[in-house]
Protein backbone atom coordinates (compact mmCIF):
# COMPACT_ATOMS: atom_id res chain seq x y z
CA UNK A 1 0.00 0.00 0.00
CA UNK A 2 0.92 3.61 -0.77
CA UNK A 3 1.64 5.08 2.21
CA UNK A 4 1.17 9.05 2.90
CA UNK A 5 1.35 11.25 5.98
CA UNK A 6 -1.33 11.87 7.97
CA UNK A 7 -1.99 15.12 9.48
CA UNK A 8 -5.28 16.58 10.63
CA UNK A 9 -6.12 20.11 10.51
CA UNK A 10 -8.68 21.91 12.50
CA UNK A 11 -8.92 25.50 11.02
CA UNK A 12 -10.29 28.15 13.54
CA UNK A 13 -12.31 29.96 10.95
CA UNK A 14 -13.17 27.08 8.36
CA UNK A 15 -14.09 23.79 10.43
CA UNK A 16 -12.10 20.74 10.29
CA UNK A 17 -10.17 19.66 7.06
CA UNK A 18 -8.15 16.27 6.93
CA UNK A 19 -5.35 14.85 4.97
CA UNK A 20 -4.85 10.78 4.59
CA UNK A 21 -2.35 9.20 4.52
CA UNK A 22 0.19 7.15 6.90
CA UNK A 23 1.21 6.94 10.63
CA UNK A 24 2.87 10.98 11.80
CA UNK A 25 -0.31 12.26 13.44
CA UNK A 26 -0.46 15.58 13.83
CA UNK A 27 -3.03 18.53 14.49
CA UNK A 28 -3.08 22.08 13.14
CA UNK A 29 -5.16 25.22 13.91
CA UNK A 30 -4.49 29.06 12.99
CA UNK A 31 -5.57 32.61 14.45
CA UNK A 32 -4.73 36.00 12.65
CA UNK A 33 -4.32 39.00 14.86
CA UNK A 34 -3.36 43.14 14.26
CA UNK A 35 -0.54 44.67 16.02
CA UNK A 36 1.74 47.53 15.97
CA UNK A 37 4.02 45.65 13.26
CA UNK A 38 0.70 44.87 11.49
CA UNK A 39 -0.98 41.66 10.94
CA UNK A 40 -0.05 38.52 11.83
CA UNK A 41 -0.99 35.06 11.38
CA UNK A 42 -0.51 32.30 14.32
CA UNK A 43 0.01 28.54 13.73
CA UNK A 44 -0.47 26.19 16.70
CA UNK A 45 0.64 22.76 15.98
CA UNK A 46 0.36 19.21 18.59
CA UNK A 47 2.20 16.44 17.38
CA UNK A 48 1.00 13.09 18.21
CA UNK A 49 4.16 11.31 20.82
CA UNK A 50 2.87 7.95 19.65
CA UNK A 51 2.99 8.70 15.69
CA UNK A 52 7.05 9.11 16.01
CA UNK A 53 9.87 7.17 15.69
CA UNK A 54 11.88 8.16 18.40
CA UNK A 55 16.33 7.61 18.58
CA UNK A 56 18.34 7.28 21.17
CA UNK A 57 20.58 9.68 22.48
CA UNK A 58 24.13 9.34 24.25
CA UNK A 59 23.06 9.34 27.34
CA UNK A 60 20.46 6.86 27.02
CA UNK A 61 17.39 8.27 26.77
CA UNK A 62 15.36 9.14 23.48
CA UNK A 63 13.99 12.22 21.42
CA UNK A 64 12.26 12.26 17.88
CA UNK A 65 12.54 15.18 15.30
CA UNK A 66 9.96 16.34 12.80
CA UNK A 67 10.70 18.23 9.90
CA UNK A 68 8.30 21.21 9.25
CA UNK A 69 7.91 23.59 6.26
CA UNK A 70 5.19 26.35 6.49
CA UNK A 71 4.83 28.51 3.33
CA UNK A 72 2.53 31.09 2.52
CA UNK A 73 2.09 32.14 -1.34
CA UNK A 74 0.16 34.32 -3.25
CA UNK A 75 -0.43 33.51 -7.29
CA UNK A 76 2.64 30.89 -6.70
CA UNK A 77 4.93 33.68 -4.93
CA UNK A 78 6.26 33.19 -1.52
CA UNK A 79 5.95 35.82 0.60
CA UNK A 80 6.56 34.20 3.84
CA UNK A 81 8.13 30.54 5.03
CA UNK A 82 9.60 28.48 7.97
CA UNK A 83 11.41 25.75 7.40
CA UNK A 84 12.67 24.35 11.20
CA UNK A 85 12.77 20.94 13.84
CA UNK A 86 10.29 20.15 16.09
CA UNK A 87 12.08 18.33 19.10
CA UNK A 88 9.94 16.29 20.92
CA UNK A 89 10.24 16.12 24.86
CA UNK A 90 13.10 14.01 25.77
CA UNK A 91 12.11 10.79 27.05
CA UNK A 92 13.20 7.51 29.40
CA UNK A 93 11.24 5.27 28.02
CA UNK A 94 9.24 5.07 24.48
CA UNK A 95 6.46 3.15 26.01
CA UNK A 96 5.27 6.19 28.08
CA UNK A 97 4.15 8.71 25.23
CA UNK A 98 0.87 9.45 25.61
CA UNK A 99 0.77 13.05 25.08
CA UNK A 100 1.28 15.58 22.64
CA UNK A 101 4.08 18.10 22.01
CA UNK A 102 2.87 21.97 20.75
CA UNK A 103 4.52 24.01 18.08
CA UNK A 104 3.58 28.25 17.77
CA UNK A 105 4.63 30.17 14.99
CA UNK A 106 3.96 33.67 14.01
CA UNK A 107 4.49 34.82 10.41
CA UNK A 108 3.75 38.86 9.87
CA UNK A 109 1.66 39.06 6.78
CA UNK A 110 0.25 42.17 4.67
CA UNK A 111 -3.92 41.72 4.47
CA UNK A 112 -4.98 39.50 1.81
CA UNK A 113 -5.73 35.89 0.85
CA UNK A 114 -2.77 33.53 1.01
CA UNK A 115 -2.79 29.63 -0.01
CA UNK A 116 -1.46 28.14 3.21
CA UNK A 117 0.58 25.06 2.45
CA UNK A 118 2.85 22.75 5.33
CA UNK A 119 4.87 19.68 5.07
CA UNK A 120 5.81 17.80 7.81
CA UNK A 121 8.01 14.60 8.40
CA UNK A 122 9.10 12.39 10.41
CA UNK A 123 13.33 12.59 10.32
CA UNK A 124 13.64 9.54 11.66
CA UNK A 125 11.60 7.31 9.04
CA UNK A 126 11.50 7.23 5.27
CA UNK A 127 7.92 8.16 4.04
CA UNK A 128 6.20 10.33 1.21
CA UNK A 129 5.56 13.63 2.52
CA UNK A 130 2.00 15.19 1.46
CA UNK A 131 1.81 18.75 2.06
CA UNK A 132 -1.57 20.35 2.93
CA UNK A 133 -2.48 23.58 1.20
CA UNK A 134 -5.29 25.95 2.71
CA UNK A 135 -6.62 29.61 1.14
CA UNK A 136 -6.77 31.66 4.55
CA UNK A 137 -7.51 35.64 4.89
CA UNK A 138 -6.19 38.16 6.77
CA UNK A 139 -8.49 41.88 6.90
CA UNK A 140 -7.18 44.29 9.32
CA UNK A 141 -7.99 47.58 7.88
CA UNK A 142 -6.73 50.90 9.72
CA UNK A 143 -9.91 52.51 10.29
CA UNK A 144 -12.48 49.76 10.72
CA UNK A 145 -13.62 47.92 14.36
CA UNK A 146 -12.63 44.01 13.71
CA UNK A 147 -11.75 41.09 15.76
CA UNK A 148 -9.25 38.79 15.54
CA UNK A 149 -9.41 35.07 15.41
CA UNK A 150 -10.26 33.12 18.35
CA UNK A 151 -7.52 31.33 19.69
CA UNK A 152 -8.46 28.37 22.22
CA UNK A 153 -6.52 28.42 25.60
CA UNK A 154 -5.13 25.58 27.11
CA UNK A 155 -4.16 27.23 30.58
CA UNK A 156 -2.81 30.64 31.08
CA UNK A 157 -0.82 32.86 33.76
CA UNK A 158 0.49 36.56 33.91
CA UNK A 159 4.08 36.86 32.89
CA UNK A 160 5.75 40.49 31.61
CA UNK A 161 8.23 38.35 29.71
CA UNK A 162 7.72 39.11 25.93
CA UNK A 163 7.54 35.55 24.64
CA UNK A 164 5.56 34.14 21.22
CA UNK A 165 3.34 32.90 23.39
CA UNK A 166 2.30 35.89 25.40
CA UNK A 167 -0.45 38.56 24.61
CA UNK A 168 -1.66 41.53 26.71
CA UNK A 169 0.50 40.26 29.95
CA UNK A 170 -0.64 36.62 29.64
CA UNK A 171 1.45 33.51 28.61
CA UNK A 172 -1.39 31.59 27.08
CA UNK A 173 -0.84 27.68 26.37
CA UNK A 174 -2.96 27.36 23.34
CA UNK A 175 -5.74 24.71 23.07
CA UNK A 176 -4.93 23.15 19.31
CA UNK A 177 -8.38 21.07 19.12
CA UNK A 178 -11.66 22.39 18.57
CA UNK A 179 -13.00 18.73 20.24
CA UNK A 180 -14.00 19.01 24.32
CA UNK A 181 -14.25 15.80 25.83
CA UNK A 182 -16.17 15.25 28.91
CA UNK A 183 -13.37 15.19 30.86
CA UNK A 184 -12.78 18.78 30.61
CA UNK A 185 -14.66 21.30 32.57
CA UNK A 186 -13.66 24.40 31.12
CA UNK A 187 -13.45 26.63 27.47
CA UNK A 188 -11.10 29.53 27.90
CA UNK A 189 -10.47 31.70 24.90
CA UNK A 190 -8.88 34.74 24.05
CA UNK A 191 -9.45 37.27 21.28
CA UNK A 192 -8.72 41.00 20.96
CA UNK A 193 -11.08 43.80 19.58
CA UNK A 194 -9.60 46.56 17.33
CA UNK A 195 -10.22 49.90 16.34
CA UNK A 196 -13.63 50.47 17.81
CA UNK A 197 -13.45 54.42 18.72
CA UNK A 198 -13.30 54.14 14.77
CA UNK A 199 -17.39 53.61 15.16
CA UNK A 200 -18.33 55.04 18.78
CA UNK A 201 -15.81 57.52 19.64
CA UNK A 202 -12.45 57.47 21.91
CA UNK A 203 -13.77 56.45 25.49
CA UNK A 204 -17.48 56.05 24.55
CA UNK A 205 -19.36 52.75 25.59
CA UNK A 206 -20.33 49.45 23.36
CA UNK A 207 -21.62 46.30 23.90
CA UNK A 208 -19.31 43.48 24.00
CA UNK A 209 -20.97 39.84 24.30
CA UNK A 210 -19.93 36.27 23.99
CA UNK A 211 -22.22 33.73 23.80
CA UNK A 212 -22.24 29.65 22.61
CA UNK A 213 -24.82 28.40 20.36
CA UNK A 214 -26.15 25.73 18.71
CA UNK A 215 -24.83 24.87 15.51
CA UNK A 216 -28.34 23.03 13.73
CA UNK A 217 -30.65 26.29 14.80
CA UNK A 218 -28.54 28.58 15.96
CA UNK A 219 -30.00 28.30 19.75
CA UNK A 220 -28.20 30.11 22.15
CA UNK A 221 -27.07 27.92 25.25
CA UNK A 222 -28.06 29.48 28.73
CA UNK A 223 -25.39 30.54 30.61
CA UNK A 224 -23.08 30.45 28.60
CA UNK A 225 -23.67 34.07 27.28
CA UNK A 226 -22.85 37.26 29.11
CA UNK A 227 -22.86 40.98 27.90
CA UNK A 228 -20.72 43.48 29.08
CA UNK A 229 -19.99 47.15 28.65
CA UNK A 230 -16.89 48.12 27.11
CA UNK A 231 -14.79 51.69 26.62
CA UNK A 232 -13.80 52.67 23.00
CA UNK A 233 -10.18 52.58 22.49
CA UNK A 234 -7.54 50.91 20.04
CA UNK A 235 -7.10 47.58 21.31
CA UNK A 236 -9.28 45.50 24.10
CA UNK A 237 -7.96 42.31 25.10
CA UNK A 238 -10.44 39.63 25.92
CA UNK A 239 -9.80 36.48 27.88
CA UNK A 240 -12.45 34.42 28.83
CA UNK A 241 -12.93 31.15 31.16
CA UNK A 242 -16.13 29.42 30.64
CA UNK A 243 -17.68 26.78 32.56
CA UNK A 244 -19.01 23.81 30.00
CA UNK A 245 -19.28 21.02 32.68
CA UNK A 246 -23.04 21.12 31.79
CA UNK A 247 -23.44 21.79 28.22
CA UNK A 248 -24.43 18.10 26.47
CA UNK A 249 -22.95 16.13 23.37
CA UNK A 250 -22.91 18.17 20.18
CA UNK A 251 -21.84 20.99 18.19
CA UNK A 252 -21.77 24.49 18.70
CA UNK A 253 -20.34 28.13 17.57
CA UNK A 254 -18.42 30.12 19.84
CA UNK A 255 -19.54 33.60 18.98
CA UNK A 256 -18.21 37.13 19.70
CA UNK A 257 -19.82 40.13 18.81
CA UNK A 258 -19.52 43.99 19.43
CA UNK A 259 -22.32 46.13 19.01
CA UNK A 260 -22.59 50.14 19.61
CA UNK A 261 -25.37 51.93 21.90
CA UNK A 262 -27.70 51.19 18.56
CA UNK A 263 -27.36 47.75 19.25
CA UNK A 264 -26.08 47.39 15.95
CA UNK A 265 -23.17 44.56 15.04
CA UNK A 266 -20.36 46.16 14.37
CA UNK A 267 -18.12 43.40 14.26
CA UNK A 268 -18.06 39.59 15.34
CA UNK A 269 -16.06 36.25 14.74
CA UNK A 270 -17.34 32.61 15.38
CA UNK A 271 -15.58 29.78 15.84
CA UNK A 272 -16.53 26.33 15.45
CA UNK A 273 -15.93 23.17 18.09
CA UNK A 274 -17.79 20.18 19.43
CA UNK A 275 -18.27 18.49 23.02
CA UNK A 276 -19.43 15.29 23.92
CA UNK A 277 -20.65 15.07 27.64
CA UNK A 278 -23.24 12.45 27.65
CA UNK A 279 -24.14 12.58 31.26
CA UNK A 280 -25.27 16.17 31.15
CA UNK A 281 -29.00 16.30 31.54
CA UNK A 282 -31.50 18.56 30.83
CA UNK A 283 -35.28 19.04 31.29
CA UNK A 284 -38.46 20.46 29.69
CA UNK A 285 -37.64 23.89 31.82
CA UNK A 286 -34.34 24.21 29.81
CA UNK A 287 -35.72 23.85 26.85
CA UNK A 288 -39.38 25.09 26.82
CA UNK A 289 -41.40 27.64 28.25
CA UNK A 290 -44.46 27.36 25.93
CA UNK A 291 -47.79 27.62 26.74
CA UNK A 292 -49.75 24.86 23.96
CA UNK A 293 -53.27 26.06 25.44
CA UNK A 294 -55.11 27.62 21.92
CA UNK A 295 -51.76 26.68 19.71
CA UNK A 296 -52.14 23.92 16.92
CA UNK A 297 -50.41 21.45 19.54
CA UNK A 298 -53.72 21.37 21.13
CA UNK A 299 -54.89 18.83 18.63
CA UNK A 300 -51.60 16.52 19.02
CA UNK A 301 -53.88 14.48 21.53
CA UNK A 302 -52.68 10.70 20.66
CA UNK A 303 -48.95 10.68 22.91
CA UNK A 304 -48.03 8.01 20.68
CA UNK A 305 -48.36 9.99 17.26
CA UNK A 306 -46.92 13.03 18.68
CA UNK A 307 -44.11 11.00 20.03
CA UNK A 308 -43.44 9.93 16.79
CA UNK A 309 -43.31 13.79 15.93
CA UNK A 310 -40.73 14.66 18.09
CA UNK A 311 -38.93 11.81 17.10
CA UNK A 312 -38.69 13.42 13.21
CA UNK A 313 -37.31 16.48 14.63
CA UNK A 314 -34.30 14.18 15.47
CA UNK A 315 -32.30 15.49 12.31
CA UNK A 316 -33.02 18.81 12.94
CA UNK A 317 -32.15 19.17 16.16
CA UNK A 318 -29.57 21.14 18.61
CA UNK A 319 -27.68 18.55 21.07
CA UNK A 320 -29.32 19.92 23.69
CA UNK A 321 -32.52 18.92 21.99
CA UNK A 322 -31.50 15.50 21.41
CA UNK A 323 -30.70 15.50 24.93
CA UNK A 324 -34.01 16.14 25.94
CA UNK A 325 -35.69 13.56 23.64
CA UNK A 326 -32.84 10.80 24.56
CA UNK A 327 -33.78 11.34 28.26
CA UNK A 328 -37.29 12.13 28.47
CA UNK A 329 -39.13 11.29 25.27
CA UNK A 330 -40.90 7.82 26.31
CA UNK A 331 -41.47 8.84 29.99
CA UNK A 332 -42.86 12.36 29.27
CA UNK A 333 -46.53 13.37 29.92
CA UNK A 334 -48.64 14.40 26.45
CA UNK A 335 -48.41 17.60 28.24
CA UNK A 336 -44.68 17.99 28.42
CA UNK A 337 -44.66 17.09 24.92
CA UNK A 338 -46.74 19.34 23.74
CA UNK A 339 -45.27 21.78 25.70
CA UNK A 340 -41.48 20.85 24.39
CA UNK A 341 -42.83 20.26 20.67
CA UNK A 342 -44.40 24.03 20.35
CA UNK A 343 -41.37 25.15 21.50
CA UNK A 344 -39.56 23.41 19.22
CA UNK A 345 -40.90 24.93 16.27
CA UNK A 346 -41.52 28.28 18.07
CA UNK A 347 -37.38 28.18 17.90
CA UNK A 348 -37.58 27.20 14.23
CA UNK A 349 -40.22 29.98 13.00
CA UNK A 350 -41.60 32.39 15.61
CA UNK A 351 -44.08 33.67 13.16
CA UNK A 352 -45.62 30.82 11.90
CA UNK A 353 -44.32 27.58 13.98
CA UNK A 354 -47.16 25.68 12.51
CA UNK A 355 -46.20 26.62 8.76
CA UNK A 356 -42.48 25.41 9.69
CA UNK A 357 -43.81 22.35 10.99
CA UNK A 358 -46.06 21.40 8.18
CA UNK A 359 -43.47 21.64 5.79
CA UNK A 360 -40.79 19.64 7.54
CA UNK A 361 -43.58 17.17 7.66
CA UNK A 362 -44.03 16.51 4.09
CA UNK A 363 -39.85 16.79 3.83
CA UNK A 364 -40.43 13.40 6.68
CA UNK A 365 -42.75 11.82 4.23
CA UNK A 366 -40.53 11.87 1.20
CA UNK A 367 -37.47 11.01 3.06
CA UNK A 368 -39.69 7.92 4.38
CA UNK A 369 -40.66 7.27 0.69
CA UNK A 370 -37.17 7.31 0.05
CA UNK A 371 -34.86 6.14 2.46
CA UNK A 372 -37.26 4.37 4.68
CA UNK A 373 -36.17 0.58 5.49
CA UNK A 374 -38.04 -2.64 7.11
CA UNK A 375 -36.09 -1.71 10.25
CA UNK A 376 -35.44 2.25 10.02
CA UNK A 377 -37.62 5.00 9.67
CA UNK A 378 -36.59 7.31 6.57
CA UNK A 379 -35.20 10.15 8.78
CA UNK A 380 -33.72 7.28 11.28
CA UNK A 381 -30.95 6.43 8.33
CA UNK A 382 -27.88 8.60 7.68
CA UNK A 383 -29.05 9.92 4.11
CA UNK A 384 -32.97 10.79 5.59
CA UNK A 385 -30.81 12.66 8.62
CA UNK A 386 -28.42 14.32 6.17
CA UNK A 387 -31.73 15.68 3.57
CA UNK A 388 -33.78 16.22 6.09
CA UNK A 389 -31.23 18.27 7.78
CA UNK A 390 -29.46 19.79 4.71
CA UNK A 391 -31.85 19.84 2.08
CA UNK A 392 -32.12 17.79 -1.50
CA UNK A 393 -28.14 17.40 -2.51
CA UNK A 394 -27.23 19.34 -5.62
CA UNK A 395 -25.46 16.10 -7.18
CA UNK A 396 -25.92 12.50 -6.14
CA UNK A 397 -24.83 10.16 -7.55
CA UNK A 398 -25.53 6.49 -7.51
CA UNK A 399 -23.13 3.80 -7.74
CA UNK A 400 -24.56 0.10 -7.23
CA UNK A 401 -23.26 -1.95 -8.86
CA UNK A 402 -18.99 -1.55 -9.29
CA UNK A 403 -16.53 -4.50 -9.18
CA UNK A 404 -14.70 -3.83 -5.92
CA UNK A 405 -17.05 -1.28 -3.70
CA UNK A 406 -19.96 -1.86 -1.58
CA UNK A 407 -22.40 0.20 -3.29
CA UNK A 408 -22.32 3.38 -2.73
CA UNK A 409 -23.75 7.03 -3.11
CA UNK A 410 -21.93 10.53 -3.04
CA UNK A 411 -24.10 13.63 -2.18
CA UNK A 412 -22.70 16.84 -3.38
CA UNK A 413 -23.71 20.47 -1.72
CA UNK A 414 -22.80 23.68 -3.68
CA UNK A 415 -23.45 25.51 -0.69
CA UNK A 416 -23.82 24.71 2.88
CA UNK A 417 -24.58 27.18 6.25
CA UNK A 418 -20.76 28.89 6.09
CA UNK A 419 -19.38 26.20 3.95
CA UNK A 420 -18.97 25.42 0.49
CA UNK A 421 -18.44 22.45 -1.99
CA UNK A 422 -19.07 20.09 1.08
CA UNK A 423 -19.47 15.88 -0.03
CA UNK A 424 -21.18 13.06 1.61
CA UNK A 425 -20.44 9.40 1.40
CA UNK A 426 -22.70 6.68 1.99
CA UNK A 427 -22.32 2.92 1.50
CA UNK A 428 -24.27 -0.18 2.00
CA UNK A 429 -21.57 -2.74 3.58
CA UNK A 430 -24.79 -5.35 4.48
CA UNK A 431 -26.31 -5.17 0.81
CA UNK A 432 -29.48 -6.60 2.38
CA UNK A 433 -31.39 -3.70 3.78
CA UNK A 434 -31.16 -0.94 1.10
CA UNK A 435 -29.46 0.85 4.83
CA UNK A 436 -26.84 3.36 3.31
CA UNK A 437 -24.62 4.50 6.37
CA UNK A 438 -22.59 7.61 6.60
CA UNK A 439 -19.02 6.69 5.95
CA UNK A 440 -17.20 9.93 4.99
CA UNK A 441 -17.60 13.70 4.56
CA UNK A 442 -15.82 16.47 4.59
CA UNK A 443 -18.32 18.97 5.94
CA UNK A 444 -18.24 20.88 9.54
CA UNK A 445 -19.38 18.49 12.52
CA UNK A 446 -20.00 15.19 10.38
CA UNK A 447 -18.13 11.77 10.11
CA UNK A 448 -14.64 12.29 8.33
CA UNK A 449 -12.79 9.01 8.17
CA UNK A 450 -9.37 9.18 6.13
CA UNK A 451 -9.74 5.39 5.62
CA UNK A 452 -13.30 5.51 3.68
CA UNK A 453 -11.48 4.65 0.27
CA UNK A 454 -10.12 1.53 2.24
CA UNK A 455 -13.53 0.43 3.89
CA UNK A 456 -15.71 1.32 0.79
CA UNK A 457 -13.25 -1.42 -1.13
CA UNK A 458 -13.01 -3.53 1.75
CA UNK A 459 -16.01 -6.06 0.17
CA UNK A 460 -12.87 -6.98 -2.03
CA UNK A 461 -10.07 -6.08 -0.55
CA UNK A 462 -9.02 -6.49 3.43
CA UNK A 463 -5.71 -4.52 5.28
CA UNK A 464 -4.41 -5.28 8.15
CA UNK A 465 -2.40 -2.11 8.60
CA UNK A 466 -5.12 0.58 9.90
CA UNK A 467 -3.07 3.57 8.84
CA UNK A 468 -3.35 2.54 5.26
CA UNK A 469 -6.14 5.30 3.48
CA UNK A 470 -5.11 4.90 0.21
CA UNK A 471 -6.11 1.90 -2.15
CA UNK A 472 -5.02 0.84 -5.14
CA UNK A 473 -6.85 1.83 -8.79
CA UNK A 474 -9.13 -1.26 -9.89
CA UNK A 475 -10.89 -1.20 -13.00
CA UNK A 476 -14.37 -0.04 -13.01
CA UNK A 477 -14.36 1.58 -9.77
CA UNK A 478 -15.38 5.26 -9.93
CA UNK A 479 -15.48 6.62 -6.00
CA UNK A 480 -12.19 9.04 -6.95
CA UNK A 481 -14.11 10.35 -10.10
CA UNK A 482 -17.25 11.09 -8.44
CA UNK A 483 -15.37 12.15 -5.36
CA UNK A 484 -13.58 14.80 -7.46
CA UNK A 485 -16.29 15.72 -9.90
CA UNK A 486 -19.61 14.00 -9.26
CA UNK A 487 -21.85 14.74 -12.58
Amino acid sequence: MKKHLIIIFLFVLSGITSLSGGNLWAYLTYATFDSPEGPYIETYLAVDAQSVVYNRLGDGNFQGTINILMTFKQNSEIKAFKKYELKSPVVADTSKRDFHFIDQQRFLLPNGTYEFEVQLSDQNKKAEVTPYSQSVTISYPQNKPAISGIELVKSYKRSEVTSEINKSGYDLVPYVYSFYPQTDSKLIFYCELYNMEKRVGEGEKYLLSYFVETLENNQRVKDLAKVKKETAKGVTAVLVDLNINNLPTGNYHLIVEAKDQQNQVIASRKLFFQRSNPYARLTIDDLADANPINSFVEKYTNIDTLREYVSSTFPISSGLEKNFMKGNLKTASLAVLQQYFLGFWQRMDPNNPEQAWLAYKYLVEVTEHNFGTPVKKGYQTDRGRVFLQYGAPNVRAERYNEPSNYPYEIWQYYSLPNQSNRKFVFYSPDMVTSDFFLLHSDAIGEIHNSRWQVDLRSRMYQTIDITDTQVINSWGDMQDDYWTLPN
